[in-house]
């Protein structure tokens, strides 16, 4: 049997990590991990996990993280279109990418 992966949060969407103190916006979903198969990584890898452009006091950084140490925060709205066009790039397949990062 086959399981079906929904993700749970979408691109542009500005999520809280659970453990962590950083807001971020997600930028890119990946149905299950996808990291390094030598790396250290998550116990349940068999979930969707995201890769979140967090916001710093002094910059953004990028962290992969499951779905579930994250969670949507209520208190700050998603992206608008022209946000998303302002701080991503996207290229021909629907990849998107923060702007000073290319796309793989």
């Amino acid at each position: 049997m086959t399981q079906s992966l929904t993700a749970k949060f979408g691109l542009g969407q500005i999520v809280r990590h659970r453990e962590e103190a950083f807001r971020g916006v997600i930028v890119d979903v990946d149905a299950a991990y996808a990291g390094p198969a030598d790396e250290p990584g998550p116990d349940k890898r068999d979930q969707p996990f995201y890769r979140v452009l967090a916001m710093g006091a002094e910059a953004g950084f990028l962290v992969y993280a499951a779905e579930a140490v994250l969670e949507h925060d209520p208190d700050i709205a998603p992206l608008s279109a022209a946000d998303q066009a302002h701080w991503f790039t996207m290229d021909g397949e629907g990849h998107i990418a923060p702007r000073t990062q290319p796309i793989h």
